[in-house]
C-alpha cells in the first residue's frame, strides 16, 4: 500500500490522518465531559485541562495537514451503483467533518484565548502556545462575557462531531455488510479491496 491515494483505496497518509483524528475526537469528547464534572479543587484538573488543550491543538494541526493532503490527493471514487442522494449525503458528511475537526479545536483555542483568567497553554509542557491576540487583548469584562458563548459553541461542535461520527460509522458498516462494497475496506489498513466493488 502506497503513501498516496489510488482509484481503489486510500493511501497510508490519508488512513493515518483519518484514524488518528477520529480517535482523537472521540477521546477528547469523553475527556472534556470528565473534566467538566471535576470540582475546581481537584489537584489533577489543571493538568488534565493542559493535556486537553495540547491534544486539541495537535488535532487542529493534523486536521489542517489532512485538508492539505486531501487537496493534492484525489479520493477514490464512490461505487458507481450508489444512488445520487447517497453520494450527496457522503459528500456533505465529509464536508461537515472538515468543518468540525477544524472548528472544534479553533473554538477551544478561542475560548482559552478569551478566558478572563489568562492562563497560558503549555503544549505538552514544551512551549507556550500563543493566545489569539484579538481575543486575549480585549478588556476583561468583554472576555468574561464571551466565555459562556464560546464554551457552548465548543461543546455543541464536539457533540455534533460525535453524532456525525455515529452516522458515519453506521453508513460504513451498511456499505460493508449490506452493500458488500469497498467503501469501508478502502479506508482500513490490511483489508483487501474487491475488484469491481
Amino acid at each position: 500500500m502506497g503513501l498516496r491515494n489510488t482509484r481503489h483505496r486510500y493511501g497510508t497518509v490519508a488512513m493515518a490522518f483519518h484514524w488518528l483524528i477520529a480517535a482523537g475526537i472521540v477521546f477528547m469528547f469523553f475527556l472534556g465531559k470528565y473534566m467538566l464534572d471535576l470540582p475546581s479543587s481537584d489537584p489533577d484538573k489543571f493538568t488534565l485541562i493542559q493535556f486537553h488543550k495540547s491534544t486539541g491543538l495537535t488535532i487542529l494541526m493534523l486536521s489542517l495537514a489532512r485538508l492539505g493532503w486531501r487537496l493534492v490527493n484525489p479520493v477514490p471514487p464512490l461505487p458507481g451503483e450508489m444512488p445520487a442522494w447517497e453520494r450527496s449525503a457522503a459528500r456533505a458528511t465529509h464536508f461537515l467533518f472538515y468543518i468540525l475537526i477544524i472548528g472544534i479545536p479553533l473554538s477551544g483555542w478561542a475560548m482559552v484565548s478569551a478566558s478572563p483568567l489568562g492562563l497560558p497553554t503549555l503544549w505538552f509542557g514544551q512551549f507556550e502556545w500563543p493566545h489569539m491576540s484579538f481575543l486575549a487583548d480585549l478588556p476583561r469584562a468583554d472576555r468574561t462575557e464571551l466565555r459562556g458563548p464560546l464554551h457552548d459553541t465548543h461543546e455543541w461542535l464536539a457533540t455534533g462531531a460525535v453524532a456525525l461520527l455515529v452516522l458515519h460509522v453506521a453508513a460504513a458498516l451498511k456499505h460493508h455488510f449490506w452493500n458488500r462494497d469497498n467503501v469501508l475496506r478502502r479506508m482500513v489498513p490490511g483489508m483487501r479491496v474487491t475488484e469491481g466493488k
